[in-house]
């Protein structure tokens, strides 16, 4: 599987994660709230991110999809905490 497969993959469980945390914010605690927020930056960014990577137009090494891949996967860990306050 290519790097950017595996990017590509990540980045729709991030979507599909963000989505459902989106649907349960409105119950959640100011914190998870704030959390949330922060992420969101960093998700706009990594969507900039995945908007280049997709653009054949543009060459992108492997190093930058490795980076890109680094801040989805802190992404990832910053949704399963939230996700996590929300179940709680």
């Amino acid at each position: 599987m290519s790097i950017k497969t595996e990017f590509d993959n990540l980045l729709e469980k991030l979507k599909v994660e963000r989505d459902e945390i989106a649907l349960k914010l409105h119950l959640a605690s100011m914190e998870a709230r704030e959390e949330f927020e922060e992420a969101d930056k960093h998700w706009d960014a990594l969507k900039n991110k995945a908007a280049e990577i997709a653009d054949e137009s543009k060459e992108t090494s492997d190093e930058y999809i490795a980076k890109a891949k680094i801040i989805g996967e802190e992404l990832k860990n910053a949704y399963s905490r939230i996700s996590k306050r929300l179940s709680d």
